[in-house]
């Protein structure tokens, strides 16, 4: 049985709150963090490429189909390639 990753989450960014690592209107991936998520804050790869945690207030999280997944994680940067 072909074993599935678990899917990508990703959010829109609906306004930067003073970050200058956040753009309104772009799409961002979201890490797991469940001690951010209780205190109301999503863990986000940010312009600078790293992540950082952000309050869930500026983003909405956003159900997207696999093969849109996909192409997210294929057209972002590969910023840790060796």
């Amino acid at each position: 049985m072909k074993h599935r990753s678990a899917p990508r989450q990703f959010a829109l960014c609906l306004g930067s709150g003073g970050a200058e690592d956040l753009i309104p209107r772009k799409v961002y991936e979201v890490l797991p963090d469940e001690a951010a998520a209780t205190k109301e804050f999503l863990r986000v790869i940010d312009e600078s490429g790293e992540d950082y945690l952000y309050p869930a207030k500026l983003f909405v999280l956003l159900v997207l189909p696999r093969a849109v997944e996909r192409a997210l994680v294929r057209a972002a940067p590969k910023l840790h390639a060796a």
